[in-house]
């Protein structure tokens, strides 16, 4: 049965809330009626849902305003977080990368917004590479992935390097010593901007992560945020009881990655 319609409104905002979007203050009413192609009431719908989370505020006569989110909660193991060793991963990735192709969208330096800055544990202003890609296999577009790498390790890299090889290899080349990462996986609806990316329709369900990297020393060196296609990727964990996590991505038919 599908979303209802201001279910599906309001997830993408919230997720584009979650990415900081929306510093100014979101579109009036008018522009999300236009730009989802529905009727006000389904407007405040999606928007009520949204103030009733204490994602944003709402005042009569001024514009709607984001909320400051509250990272703390995602990084309990409670709301889906898991620790993942990468062990193993590196190997994995460049074996994965001789059987998909990427295009770079953008890169950029730009300055941390709020929830970059507490991500990758800097301060709010500091600059931060950006950097958004499009993994294809041979059937089509797989994944649409946008990192947040603090400059002082991703000035090594740039555009030519992303377009050859994964990030976490130039992040090793870049002296980084790779340990953990905490990771959700959740679900997200496909905007205007993705949908034409991933060559899906606005409004078809993602698979979301989300994908901090820590160094051995304990410090954030890359903040991911990954959507992909479900009909061409899936996650498959193996738990065992003395706490060992192995965990598979197979992509497309013939392509996976192993995360140790």
């Amino acid at each position: 049965m599908p979303l209802p319609k201001y279910h599906q409104i309001y997830l993408v905002l919230r997720e584009q809330l979650h990415e900081g979007r929306f510093a100014e203050g979101l579109p009036g009413e008018l522009a999300l009626m236009a730009q989802f192609n529905v009727a006000r009431v389904t407007v405040r719908r999606a928007l009520e849902q949204l103030s009733s989370e204490g994602l944003i505020a709402r005042n009569p006569g001024r514009r709607t305003r984001a909320l400051p989110p509250v990272l703390a909660g995602e990084a309990n193991s409670g709301n889906g977080m898991e620790r993942a060793n990468l062990r193993g991963l590196l190997e994995n990735l460049v074996t994965m990368g001789l059987h998909t192709s990427v295009k770079v969208i953008e890169v950029a330096t730009i300055t941390a917004s709020t929830q970059v800055a507490e991500a990758l544990q800097l301060q709010l202003g500091d600059p931060v590479q950006k950097a958004v890609r499009v993994r294809s296999t041979k059937e089509g577009p797989l994944s649409h992935i946008t990192t947040y790498v603090p400059d002082s390790i991703a000035r090594r890299f740039g555009r030519r390097e992303l377009s050859k090889k994964p990030i976490l290899v130039l992040l090793e080349e870049s002296g980084v010593k790779v340990g953990r990462a905490h990771q959700t996986i959740s679900a997200r609806l496909a905007d205007s901007l993705i949908a034409q990316h991933l060559d899906v329709s606005v409004g078809s369900a993602l698979l979301a992560v989300r994908r901090l990297i820590y160094d051995e020393d304990e410090r954030p060196v890359q903040w991911l945020h990954g959507l992909y296609r479900p009909d061409r990727y899936t996650y498959e964990m193996q738990l065992s009881r003395v706490g060992g996590i192995d965990a598979k991505v197979w992509v497309s038919k013939d392509v996976s990655a192993k995360f140790n």
